[in-house]
Order: structure tokens, then sequence, then C-alpha cells
């Protein structure tokens, strides 16, 4: 029997005493255990791009086909940016067009004019954009959209429209277009927030209110999205000019501002009820693409953390996690207990297969698993029969290629001194290609963890400690020596782990430490450039992901994001209710795809340029709540989102101008959901990943907000998410259960093995990392206020030091609701967290019980007569649903979220501190025990 594998008897034990064993720390056998399985990570990879790790290969159903990537299709992306009631306003763009060229007294055709008339007539339009007239303003705005979406009225091909595209853009940009419009948008951005115009329109926004600022923000998408897709492309047409618009955008403009800061302010004012007509869809794009070319995707990313890494003196990363998932194979979808009775086990023991999880596993499996037992070859032939086989046999079936690398006899032999029968002779008899069944992951460890594995061994075998000392093995025993090689073969030192290094000695020795040149990066620009209001962006963001979301309710305070695509006169037809319900729909998924889409870039991109950039914006992501809204976005049907194609192709742009237009009727919608090759929605599975990427680097190592995805009952979400099959999202749901496996107890951990498994098949591992038990020293809960403590005054330390004034800024204005971004943010995920998350009655649950909803046992903390006084106390004190509320979290004078210098301010005890301040003064100082020797 393979000793690597956490979950298999070790020595003859049994799982509970293994891990009663494992708690207790005594014997050298837990040792040499360890040490083997140190042994099992070194032996060779794989050389082939196979995945061999899955032994699933008869599941039901094939993988998804999407690929991950920084953008969907050109075509995809352009056509995103309308929706389908703008159809009208293409016709106006063309009628503007040929009004302008007859006062020119040209003919209304663009491609029968040379390049230099062309030319002309662009510099004639541009000037008419500086006229005082609007409706002349806006008729040369409308020309110039109309070249920019290619002539679609002067040809016959998608194609053709394609080209037209492609050229003019040259033309546009070389003249200085998009500058015109940045003008032209600043122009609406001042217009849209007077007073007169918020108090005419706040009360009922419609498509109409939005025509201008469309038209405007339209021209700038298409030009934005044109020269990435060209820069992408390495065109040599564009090669000149995608530098040159990429210095411009990283740049500040005539104002000062960024563009990025500017589309941010205006999703602020936005949110905060002082433009309420600006149409979000096309700003958050605008916004993500031009964030995407200004700091650059996932090649770039990989690009300079390498260089990061060589500059401090670290190794370049030789494995990345999207190409690694590319070879991975999905783990099976999760089978009913019904459909398993029925259709596969008819005479097997229906308690127990009651009982089993399911999740991850399918028929052919288990098929597998106890014809594996009878001897028989055939993993497709169901016996049915071997219903007497306990757990842990099926388990050692089901993983012995996990743990035996059986590329030939002699390394079976070497892996397997005991002639313990093994399934994976068959794969290495193999003659095409050689298998070698390996983890998909390089196992790292961390200089920290290797700290503690010392000093636990110095105390136990010697009963003395060394503070410092990373290296001393004097007095200890050969396995400890062995061991201790083996994690520093594989420890892994990061490059935010260099970078708060670099900081602590600042801040030890501010005098003598020597501080390298601030490098203005595109991140660092942007970062400087967004720190004062950086909360009330993070606030804003959210607020639109939350009103975008599949799972929120439309309630009357909250945000009106359909303002750009409600037309003014409601759909009378049945066909019209129809496009208009699969409109709406496409425009929330297409908000959510950009507002993710420029969370995960941010993150990205501030945790290599620093850490505590990276912190920082993390830090406010979580008061904000962002992490209950990301698991409320989850809390659905997945499955059904993932596939859901709000989309009609025909009404796609060109499709819908070029050629005959059929009539549309309910036989198009049928035809046009069939045109679609693929079973699912690009960017339904591109925003669920994302997603669940922001909410990985949100958490990661972070133990306060590891509670919190244990609070708000996390487990059984993320586990409805791995019905999706497609690794790469497995992966990161799989990371966020191993997370908190620790704090989930024994007797989930024990119903819910087949998770276990697949986390320890597909999730790297950290060599001595107790995940899988639950020992580890980290996981007491009193000290995770102190955690979230001590990392913002690293970060606010970081932040005075090298941008005081901006720091001041934020510290002053962060978060206030006069300041457009506070107030009361994301009300919506607050109320919907209560009533989908049910948490508040403390980590045990109302029932204390250890089901898929109960994670604490008996044990678990809390309990309904505690947990309803400590709940009542909380309310008042402002804390509902188990966590701050957002006005509390956003509040700039709340102290503990306090940004830097809120210690100087005055605060403001509340009404209910003061009436009750004598209880408060006999419970927390006359009867509280305090250690001064401790102290």
């Amino acid at each position: 029997m393979p000793r690597g594998h956490p979950f298999l008897n070790v020595g003859g034990r049994s799982s509970n005493q293994q891990m009663n064993h494992s708690k207790a720390g005594n014997g050298s056998a837990d040792m040499l255990s360890f040490v083997a399985l140190l042994k099992r990570f070194q032996q060779g990879r794989p050389s082939i791009p196979l995945d061999t790790h899955d032994v699933d290969a008869n599941c039901d159903g094939p993988d998804l086909d999407f690929v991950y990537s920084d953008v969907d299709s050109y075509q995809n992306e352009i056509a995103e940016l309308y929706s389908y009631t703008e159809y009208c306003e293409f016709q106006s763009n063309v009628k503007a067009f040929e009004d302008q060229m007859e006062l020119y007294d040209l003919p209304p055709n663009w491609q029968k004019q040379d390049s230099p008339s062309q030319r002309s007539i662009v510099m004639k339009l541009i000037d008419q954009l500086e006229v005082s007239n609007r409706t002349l303003r806006m008729q040369a705005a409308r020309c110039i959209l109309y070249l920019a979406q290619g002539c679609w009225a002067e040809v016959q091909s998608d194609e053709e429209q394609h080209q037209n595209t492609r050229d003019n853009v040259i033309v546009l940009y070389d003249l200085g277009v998009f500058s015109s419009f940045i003008d032209l948008l600043n122009m609406e951005i001042e217009s849209a927030c007077s007073p007169d115009i918020v108090a005419v329109k706040i009360t009922n926004v419609t498509l109409v209110d939005s025509t201008d600022i469309r038209v405007i923000l339209s021209v700038l998408y298409i030009i934005t999205e044109t020269i990435r897709d060209e820069r992408e492309k390495a065109s040599e047409d564009y090669k000149d000019l995608a530098e040159s618009f990429v210095q411009e955008i990283n740049s500040p403009l005539a104002d000062g501002e960024l563009l990025a800061v500017k589309l941010l302010g205006m999703i602020t004012r936005f949110c905060s009820g002082a433009a309420p007509q600006f149409p979000m869809k096309k700003v958050v794009l605008l916004l993500w693409k031009v964030s995407l070319l200004g700091l650059g995707g996932m090649d770039v990313l990989k690009k300079l953390k390498n260089e990061y890494r060589l500059k401090v003196g670290l190794d370049p990363i030789k494995e990345d996690t999207l190409e690694v998932t590319k070879c991975m194979r999905a783990s099976s979808p999760p089978a009913t207990a019904t459909d398993i009775l029925e259709n596969q086990y008819p005479k097997r023991n229906f308690k127990r297969s009651l009982m089993k999880q399911r999740f991850l596993d399918e028929p052919e499996q288990i098929d597998m698993e106890m014809s594996g037992n009878e001897g028989s070859g055939n993993a497709n032939n169901a016996s049915g029969n071997n219903g007497g086989s306990n757990g842990e046999e099926e388990l050692l079936q089901y993983y012995r290629p996990f743990d035996d690398p059986s590329s030939s006899a002699s390394n079976t032999a070497t892996a397997n001194p005991n002639n313990q029968p093994s399934l994976t002779a068959p794969l290495a008899a193999a003659p095409p290609v050689q298998i070698t069944a390996r983890l998909p992951w390089t196992p790292k460890v961390r200089q920290k963890d290797i700290d503690q594995f010392l000093d636990i061994s110095r105390n136990k075998f010697i009963g003395y400690s060394l503070i410092g000392d990373h290296e001393s093995l004097a007095g200890l025993p050969q396995p400890i020596h062995e061991g201790f090689k083996t994690l520093q073969r594989h420890m892994y030192m990061s490059l935010a782990d260099m970078q708060i290094k670099k900081e602590e000695d600042i801040a030890r020795n501010p005098i003598s430490t020597h501080e390298d040149e601030i490098k203005l990066t595109p991140a660092e620009i942007l970062y400087q450039a967004i720190l004062p209001n950086l909360p009330q962006y993070m606030i804003a963001l959210l607020k639109v992901l939350l009103a975008a979301s599949p799972t929120s309710k439309s309630k009357t305070e909250s945000i009106n994001i359909m303002a750009d695509v409600l037309p003014k006169k409601m759909p009378l037809t049945a066909t019209q209710s129809t496009k208009l319900t699969v409109d709406m729909g496409r425009h929330k998924e297409i908000i959510v795809k950009a507002v993710s889409a420029i969370i995960l870039l941010y993150l990205k991109h501030f945790k290599i340029n620093h850490v505590y950039q990276f912190e920082f914006m993390s830090q406010h992501l979580v008061f904000a709540n962002c992490i209950p809204l990301v698991l409320k976005f989850f809390n659905q049907t997945i499955t059904e989102y993932v596939n859901t194609k709000n989309n009609i192709p025909l009404l796609d742009f060109p499709s819908c101008v070029i050629g005959e237009q059929p009539d549309l009727s309910g036989d198009s919608f049928v035809y046009g959901a069939d045109m679609s090759d693929k079973p699912y929605s690009w960017r339904n599975v591109f925003s669920c990943i994302n997603l669940l990427r922001i909410l990985n680097k949100l958490i990661k190592w972070k133990h306060s907000r590891v509670m919190m995805l244990v609070v708000f009952k996390s487990a059984p979400i993320l586990k409805k998410t791995l019905k999706v099959r497609h690794a790469m999202m497995q992966l990161y749901v799989l990371k966020l259960l191993k997370m908190q496996t620790k704090y989930l107890g024994r007797q989930w951990r024990k119903s819910n093995m087949k998770t276990m498994s697949a986390i320890y098949s597909k999730v790297r591992h950290r060599l001595n990392d107790d995940w899988a038990f639950g020992n580890d020293l980290e996981s007491r809960p009193w000290d995770f206020q102190a955690e979230e403590c001590t990392l913002r005054a690293c970060v606010d330390r970081f932040n005075l030091r090298r941008y005081p004034e901006a720091t001041q800024k934020c510290g002053a204005g962060g978060g206030s609701g006069n300041n457009g971004g506070g107030g009361t943010a994301a009300q919506n995920a607050e109320n919907s967290q209560q009533s989908n998350m049910n948490a508040g009655n403390g980590y045990g649950g109302n029932n204390g019980g250890a089901d898929s909803n109960g994670y604490g046992g008996n044990n678990g903390g809390g309990g309904n007569n505690s947990g309803n006084n400590q709940q009542q106390q909380l309310n008042d004190y402002g804390v509902e649903g188990g966590f701050p509320s957002d006005e509390i979290l956003t509040h700039s004078d709340f102290a503990f979220f306090g940004h830097s210098g809120w210690w100087d301010r005055k605060v403001e005890l509340t009404d209910y501190f003061k009436a009750n301040y004598a209880v408060w003064l006999e419970e927390e100082v006359y009867n509280s025990q305090i250690d001064w020797d401790a102290l």
C-alpha cells in the first residue's frame, strides 16, 4: 500500500487512528512516513504534455473546450459593445454621413474617395466637433462612428467591413480623432453631472438619455479594441501606431487625469446617483480595454514577473498555471444518488450508497474500483456485487496511479517493494506512449514552513529552540536531516516575500537601508493615480457587479444598470418582449465579464509591481464585502449560467446591418441559438473563472478571510460549481475548498472524501501543510483580527513613505458618502448575504450538525442561544449577518478599518455606547483579568 497518500492507511492504522496519531505527534513512524512522502515528490516529471494524474477517462460527457485568454474574438468583442435596442441608431449614422457628404458636394460613398480626400473629410469633421452647436457636433461624431464601424452600408461581407474598420482606424487615430473624442467625453461628463440635468433624469432613465455619450464611447472603444487586436496579431501597419497609443493612454490627459481614472470616476458618479444616465456597459468595456492595453495581458504579466524575479536574484517561474491546466482533464460532475441506484447499482446497499459522497465521481470509476477488486481488467464492466468492500479499498484502487510511477518493471519494483497488487501495470505495457502517473505540480514550501519544521523538531528531540537559525541540525536524527534537505530543495521564494523583506529592512533601518528608485511602470502610474480615491472606485465596481449579478433582486434603491438598454417605448409584441429579455440578460453578462476582468487585471499587476499595492486594493475589496458578493454570485445553478446563451446572432453587429435581413420571428430565435457550435457561453465561463481567481487572490494565506468562507457557508456553494466540466475552473474551486478544509471539522472531511481526493490530485502540494487534518498551529481564531491590523499597518506605512500626499487624501475622504463612493455601499450584498448565506449564529450553525450546512458539529461554537444574543449585540453596533455591514466597513472613521491618520480625528461615540458605558466598563475593564507579566 502506498504511504504517500494522506487519506489511506499508514502502517495498518485505520483512518481515525491515523488522524489521532497525527495529532499526537509522537513516534518516529510519522517522520518516516513524511520522508517517504517527500521522496515521492522528488521523482521525475512526465516528459510528454499529457495529463495522466486523472484516472476518470470514462466520464459522462466531454470537457468544455473553453480556452481561457485575455479576451474573446475581435468580432464578438465588437458585437458586445452594442445592445439590440440600438439597432435603429445604425441607420442614423448612415443618414448623418450622407447628409454631411452632401454638404461637402461629394458622393456618399467612402470607398470611392482617394486617400487625400478621405483625410480631408476627417479633418473637416474634427473641426466640426469643436463648434458650439450641439446638433452639428453630434452629427460629425456620428459620421466618424460610421467610419469607425467600417462603412458597413457599402460592403457585402463581414470581412470587408472588418478591413474597412482596420484601415479607417489608422486614419482616424493619425489625425487626432481619439484626443478630440476625449474632449467631447469631458464635455458630456460635465453637462451630465450638472444639478439641473440630474434633477430631471434621475427618476426615469432610458436609452434616449444617453444617446450622445454612447456615440462618443463607441468611437473610443472601437479605436481601442482595433488597435489592441492588431497589436496582438503583431501587424506591421499598426506597430508604431500601437506603441504611440499605449504611451498616450498611460500618460495623463490635458486635465492631468489618466483615461482609466476618468472612466473610474464616471462609474463612481453613476453609483452615487450623480449621473444615472451614464451607459455603464460601454464605460466598463472601455475601461477594461484601456487597462488591458495599457498594462498588458497574460503574456506581459508572465514576462514582467520573470524580469522582476531575476532582478532580485530569484529564478524565473517554470510552471504557468494557465499552461498546466490546459493539459488537465476535468473531474467528473456530481451524480445524484437516485441516478446511481437506478442505473448502476440496483443490488447495492442503499444506505451506504446514499451516505457516500458522489461529487467528483461517476459510475464508470466505481465500476473500475469494483472490477479491480475482482481481478477484472475491464473497467467498464459493472459487477454490482461488491457491496461488502470497504471504502478504503476502493480509495486504494482509485488512487494507485497517483502514487506508483510504473513506467517500467524496475521502476514498479522500486516504488512497490512489498509487491502489492497494482492497477498501473497495464499502463506501463502500453506501447504507443510511455505514461508516468504524476501529480501535475512541483511541490513548494515556504521558508516560514521550514523554520517551523526545524523549531518543532528541535523542541521535540533536543528540547531547545534557536531563534533566527535556519540551518543548524545538530542533535537531530537522520530522518529529520533528510526531510530538511528535501524541504530546502523545494523551497520557493516569491517576489512578494522579497518585497516584504525589503520593506521590513527599511522600517527597521530607515537611514542605512537604501531604497531603490521608484520606476514609473504603467502599473505604478495607475496606482499613484487611483490611490487618493481607491476605496470609492472599488466600492463602485462592486456595486455595478452586484447589480449585474444574476442572483441579485431588483430594488427601487439599487442602481439602474439597464439605463442604456431599455427603450423609450416598451415592447408590445411577444417577439419584441423576447428580444428585450434576451438583450437584458446579455447586457448583465457583459457587465459581469468586464468588471471581473478589470478587478483581476488590477490585482495581478499591482501584486507584481509591489505586494503592498496589491494588499491595499485587496483589503478595500474585502472591506466592501467582495467575498460574500462573489459567493452570492455562485449561489445559483452555475451549470445553467454557463450554458445559457443570451445571444441572437442575427442581431449581432455587423450581421444585423450587412446583407438581406430576414424577418425576425420565433424561428429566427431558435435558428440563432443553433448557429453556435459551442455548448456554453464564452463570456459566462470567462466571468466565472475571473471571479474564482479574484476570490483566491483575496483569501490566499489570509486566515481571517478563510474564516469568512467558513462563516458564509461557502463549501456547498463551491461544491456545486464543480459540476462545470472545465479543469481550470475546477482547480480554482478546489483551491478555495482546500484553504478551509482544516476548519470544517472531521465529519465534513469524512463525508466528502471524493472532494478531498480531487484536491490531493489537482492542487499543488505544500509539503508540510496539514490541510487535510486541521492540526495547523496557525488556525487559532484569536489571531485573525491582529493579522488584518498588522497587514494594514504595513500597508499604511508603505503608502505614507512613498505617496504621502495621496495617502493623506485617501485618509481624509476614502469611503465617505459625500465623495460618491461610500455611503450605503453595496447594501444589496448585505441583505442578500443574510438570506442566502445564513451566517451569523456562530461558526457551528443553528443545528451544530455535521451536514453540508453545519461545519462545526456539536463543538462548532456559537449555538442557538449564545449565537442569537451575540447577533443582537452585533446588530446594535451595526454589524449584521455575522460580518460588519457595508456602511461600517466603508466609513472613514471606523477605527479598525480606518485609513492612516484616523487616530488624529475626533471620534463621536454612539448613543448606544454612551447609554451602556457602565456595563461595558464592568465587563471589559473591571472583570477582565490582565496578565501584566505577559504584557
